[in-house]
């Protein structure tokens, strides 16, 4: 077959401990996943569950133990972190009884999801997609992916993330209003999963602005961190 244009790479995430590389087919994300983190928006009925996705070439793969740059985005002026539990899967399935999604874990990995907050809330308030505010360039930075033959399937873990050396977020993944199972049960209908999605899923409390030159770490028990510097 003869490409019409040179086709570009597929984005792959390291593994701990191996030389081998995982490819990313896509990326879904849970909205509002986290009380404390609806109470900081200003929600404060209840919200069913829900999803938005990025672009697979939006991920930035982070190697543990190095200092990945990614840009700070056009057309903001509030560009902002969340520390999300990151799902990847390795089988294919829909309509999957949350009792059975463990079985579609490959691994888990620390991932970011930044926003363009700005943007997101100007969005919301005028009943539009937010496309513009999350679905931007490397905005979805992954650290090495643990694979569950390893760690298992974590249901309670310390999440963290730091901005400059201060700790900004501080949570446990039990705090997940819908724990992953709950998560891969839930878009399972509405698409098949398949092997290379990646799930983000939600955000605790603590979201905040970064500005060019910031130096973000974030991390989850069991799971390597990543660090990630804000570039202009």
């Amino acid at each position: 077959m003869k490409l019409a244009i040179p086709s570009w790479e597929i984005p792959t995430l390291a593994i701990s401990g191996s030389t081998d590389r995982f490819p990313v087919r896509r990326v879904f994300c849970m909205g509002l996943n986290y009380l404390d983190h609806k109470r900081e928006m200003g929600i404060t009925g209840d919200v069913p569950p829900f999803m938005f996705a990025k672009a697979v070439n939006h991920v930035v793969p982070c190697k543990a133990g190095a200092i990945t740059d990614i840009k700070y985005p056009s057309k903001t002026t509030d560009y902002q972190w969340e520390c999300e539990l990151t799902a990847v899967i390795g089988k294919r399935g829909a309509n999957i009884p949350a009792a059975r999604a463990n079985e579609h874990v490959w691994g888990y990995a620390v991932g970011l999801d930044m926003t363009r907050r700005d943007l997101q809330v100007w969005a919301k308030q005028n009943a539009l997609p937010w496309e513009i505010g999350k679905d931007v360039e490397q905005s979805g930075p992954v650290g090495e992916i643990t694979p569950v033959s390893i760690m298992g399937h974590p249901t309670a873990a310390p999440l963290w993330l730091k901005c400059n050396g201060e700790i900004k977020q501080k949570s446990d993944i039990s705090q997940m209003i819908l724990p992953t199972p709950g998560i891969i049960a839930f878009l399972s209908e509405y698409y098949t999963l398949e092997p290379g999605d990646i799930i983000m899923t939600g955000t605790p409390g603590g979201i905040g602005p970064v500005k060019p030159g910031d130096v973000i770490e974030a991390g989850i028990g069991g799971l390597q961190s990543l660090t990630v510097r804000v570039t202009a």
